[in-house]
C-alpha cells in the first residue's frame, strides 16, 4: 500500500511538471506580430495606387445623343423646305381647280426613288395677267405666295434676249417672294404663237405656249420641269462622286508628252486654268474644299493600242479600249502634297500624242468621232486628247519643237474638264434638249443655281449619315473595349461634331441649302477625325483577363506568402498570449 502511494505521488508530481512547462511565464512580444501585419496591411494598402496605375483615362462620349440623332434622322430623313410656283402672266381659266394637285403629283411621281435630300415641297397656282389675280394651292407662307401685280412682265419681256429674260425674271421673283423661307422654285407661262420651254441659270424657267385650254397638259409640263430638272438634275439615277471625308478634293491637271523626241508641250495653267476655274471651285465650297495644282510630264505614252483609219487618215482609239488608256506605270501623276490621306484626288489629263500616231482620235461605238476627244474615268477624273496642228506621220524626223499650249485651245480644254466634273458630280455634262422647244441656259459658273441646290441637298444628306454612321461606330468600339484610351481631343471632337451635324439640320429645316452642306461637311470632317485619331490607331488594346496574365505570376505568390505568414504568426501570438494568461491565472490561484 505504500509503495502504491508513492507512485501516485510520484505520478502527479510529473504532471505538475508537465503543466508548468506549457505556461508562459512573460507576457509575449508583438514586434514579429507588427512586423507582419505591417507588411499585410503595406500590401493592401498599396493595391488601390496599383489599380490607380493601370487605370485606362476614358473622355466620356455622349452615346445617347449620337444613338437618338442617328435613329432620328434614319427614320425622319432631312427634307429641305422647297416652294413651287406656277406663274401665268397671261389670262388662263383651267378647268378644274387641280392643276396644283397634277403639279404635285408629277413631283412626287419623279422623288418616289429618293429617300435622302428631298424636298418637303409645296405647290401653288398664280394667275397674275394685271386684270385678275388668282391663286391655288398652298405654301409654307404668305411670304411664298407670288404677289400679284407683274403682268407687265410680258411687255418687259419682249425683245430681249434669254440672258436678259432670265435676269428680268430673277429680279420679279427677288421682289415678289423673296420672304420665303427656303428655295422658291418658278416657272413663268406665257401665251403665244412660237412654242418654247427655257429652263434659266437661277432657280426659274418660262414657257410659251400656244394652247392654254388643257390645263392636265400645261399641268404635266409644268410637273415635268420641276420633278425632272430642278429636283433630279435630268439624270436617271444621282450618282455623285462622294468627297473626301475630310472635306477635300484635290484637282491635280497634268499635260502630258507621249514623246518628248517629237515636241514638247508647255501651258501657262496658272494665268488662263486657274482663272477660267475659280468661278467653279467658289460655287462648289460649300460641297467640298477644293484645290488645284498642275504639272508638265515627260515620256508618257498611253498603254492602250492605236489603229490607222484610211478614211479617216488618223489613228484612232475605240472605246472598249479606253480602260487601258491610261499608263500607270508611265504616268506619274500622284504627287500631290497637298492631298492628304483621307482627300479625294481627282485627275484631269491632256495627253499630247507622239508623231507616230498623230492625229489620234477616240471612235464611238457608233462609229463616229467623239466631239471632245475625251473620256472620263468614274472615281478617277477625266483625259482630253489634244492633237497638234498639222501632226502626221510626216511630221517623223523633225526637230525637237517646243512650244506653249495656246490659250484658246486650253481653254476649250478646260470647258471640256468642267463638263467632265459635272458628271463626276452626278450632272449632266450638257443637257440634250428633249425637244427643239426645249432650251438650258449655262451658268458662267459651270453649274447653275438649281444644280447647286440639288448638289447641296446631296452632299449634306449623305454627310450627315455618314458622319453619324462614323461616330456610332466609335460608340461601339469604346463601348466594347473598356481598356481603350480616349483622349479627351477624341470627345470634344466628337462633340463638336454632333454640334455641327444639330446645326446642319437646323439650317435645313431653314431651308439654308449652302449652310447645311458646310456644317455637314464640318460634322462627317470632325467624326473621321476622332474615328481616325492617332491614339487610337497607334495602341493595342488588352482585356483585363491580359493584365492579371500579366500580374498574377508575380503578385499572387507574394500575397499568399505574407497573407499565410500573417495568419501565422497572429494564431502564433494568440496561442502564446494564451499560455501566458493561464499562468498568471495559476499564480493567482496558487496565492
Amino acid at each position: 500500500m505504500a509503495d502504491e502511494t508513492s507512485a501516485a505521488a510520484g505520478t502527479s508530481t510529473e504532471t505538475g511538471a508537465g503543466t508548468e512547462s506549457n505556461l508562459r511565464t512573460t507576457k509575449p512580444g508583438t514586434k514579429r506580430l507588427f512586423l507582419t501585419v505591417s507588411v499585410l496591411i503595406s500590401f493592401l494598402v498599396g493595391a488601390p495606387f496599383l489599380l490607380k496605375s493601370t487605370e485606362i483615362h476614358r473622355s466620356p462620349l455622349p452615346s445617347a445623343a449620337i444613338s437618338s440623332l442617328s435613329d432620328h434622322l434614319h427614320s425622319n430623313p432631312p427634307s429641305f423646305p422647297c416652294h413651287f410656283q406656277a406663274i401665268f402672266l397671261s389670262p388662263f381659266k383651267p378647268s378644274d381647280s387641280s392643276l396644283s394637285l397634277s403639279v404635285a403629283e408629277r413631283i412626287r411621281a419623279q422623288l418616289s426613288a429618293q429617300s435622302c435630300g428631298n424636298c418637303n415641297f409645296t405647290v401653288s397656282v398664280t394667275v397674275d395677267s394685271g386684270s385678275s389675280c388668282r391663286h391655288e394651292g398652298d405654301a409654307a407662307s404668305a411670304a411664298c405666295l407670288w404677289e400679284c401685280g407683274g403682268g407687265g412682265l410680258v411687255d418687259a419681256i419682249e425683245g430681249r434676249d434669254d440672258q436678259g429674260i432670265d435676269e428680268l425674271l430673277l429680279s420679279a421673283v427677288n421682289e415678289r417672294t423673296g420672304g420665303c423661307a427656303g428655295r422658291v422654285y418658278s416657272v413663268f407661262v406665257m401665251e403665244g404663237r412660237d412654242e418654247r420651254v427655257v429652263i434659266g441659270k437661277h432657280r426659274h424657267a418660262w414657257m410659251v405656249l400656244k394652247d392654254l385650254d388643257d390645263s392636265t397638259s400645261v399641268g404635266s409640263m409644268i410637273g415635268t420641269v420641276f420633278g425632272d430638272y430642278f429636283m433630279r438634275g435630268g439624270v436617271e439615277k444621282g450618282e455623285y462622286i462622294p468627297v473626301g471625308s475630310d472635306g477635300n478634293v484635290v484637282l491635280s491637271f497634268s499635260l502630258l508628252n507621249s514623246n518628248p523626241s517629237d515636241w514638247i508641250y508647255d501651258w501657262d495653267f496658272q494665268r488662263t486654268g486657274e482663272v477660267l476655274l475659280a468661278p467653279v471651285l467658289e460655287a462648289l465650297a460649300p460641297v467640298a474644299n477644293i484645290t488645284m495644282e498642275s504639272q508638265v510630264l515627260y515620256h508618257a505614252p498611253k498603254s492602250s493600242i492605236s489603229y490607222w483609219d484610211e478614211k479617216l487618215e488618223a489613228y484612232v482609239v475605240n472605246t472598249r479600249d479606253l480602260p487601258f488608256f491610261v499608263n500607270s506605270n508611265e504616268w506619274h501623276l500622284d504627287t500631290s502634297l497637298s492631298a492628304s490621306g483621307r482627300s479625294k484626288v481627282l485627275q484631269f489629263v491632256v495627253y499630247v500624242p507622239s508623231a507616230s500616231e498623230c492625229p489620234l482620235y477616240i471612235r464611238t461605238p457608233e462609229g463616229e468621232i467623239s466631239k471632245t476627244n475625251a473620256f472620263i474615268s468614274p472615281m478617277w477624273g477625266g483625259v482630253a486628247i489634244w492633237n497638234p496642228h498639222g501632226c502626221s506621220m510626216q511630221s517623223q524626223g523633225i526637230h525637237l519643237v517646243r512650244d506653249v499650249l495656246p490659250p484658246q485651245e486650253l481653254e476649250k480644254i478646260i470647258e471640256i474638264f468642267i463638263g467632265q466634273l459635272r458628271i463626276l458630280f452626278g450632272l449632266n455634262s450638257n443637257y440634250v434638249e428633249p425637244s427643239p422647244t426645249f432650251k438650258f441656259l449655262a451658268s458662267e459658273k459651270g453649274f447653275t443655281n438649281w444644280e447647286l441646290d440639288l448638289l447641296y441637298r446631296q452632299h449634306t444628306c449623305f454627310n450627315l449619315l455618314s458622319s453619324l454612321s462614323t461616330l456610332q461606330s466609335l460608340s461601339t468600339l469604346v463601348e466594347s473595349l473598356p481598356r481603350m484610351i480616349v483622349m479627351d481631343e477624341i470627345g470634344k471632337q466628337v462633340e463638336l461634331s454632333l454640334e455641327a451635324a444639330n446645326l446642319a439640320e437646323r439650317n435645313i429645316s431653314l431651308g439654308i441649302n449652302n449652310a447645311s452642306a458646310l456644317s455637314s461637311i464640318r460634322a462627317r470632317a470632325l467624326a473621321e477625325d476622332a474615328f481616325f485619331h492617332p491614339s487610337i490607331m497607334s495602341i493595342s488594346y488588352s482585356s483585363m483577363e491580359h493584365y492579371f496574365a500579366i500580374y498574377m505570376p508575380f503578385f499572387a505568390p507574394v500575397s499568399l506568402h505574407v497573407l499565410l505568414a500573417a495568419v501565422k504568426e497572429v494564431k502564433r501570438y494568440f496561442a502564446e498570449r494564451s499560455k501566458y494568461l493561464a499562468f498568471r491565472a495559476s499564480k493567482l490561484k496558487s496565492s
